[in-house]
């Protein structure tokens, strides 16, 4: 229980910042799983086209602080190296 008055509000805050915190990184994950779905599935082409979107949704999430932006980075790269072995042609 909060102490003070600045404390209350502080308690409130933060609950409604976890809530949309929480929303966004649930939109985040999806996003990246779908796109690796698609690569998994054997659609390369369809995961390309989505990869713009989650690279959109990763540096919004980082620049509101709801991640931090190394991770947005790390996980845009990653994807993006999938995504390139998977569109690769194959090596004769």
């Amino acid at each position: 229980m909060a102490n003070t008055r600045s404390a209350a509000k502080q308690a409130r805050v933060s609950k409604r910042r976890r809530v949309i915190n929480v929303a966004v990184k649930k939109v985040i994950r999806a996003s990246e799983k779908s796109i690796r779905a698609l690569v998994k599935s054997g659609k390369p082409e369809d995961a390309v086209k989505a990869f713009p979107e989650f690279q959109a949704q990763m540096d919004k999430a980082a620049k509101k602080g709801v991640i931090h932006k190394n991770t947005a980075d790390r996980h845009k790269s990653r994807v993006a190296q999938l995504l390139g072995k998977s569109t690769a042609p194959a090596a004769a």
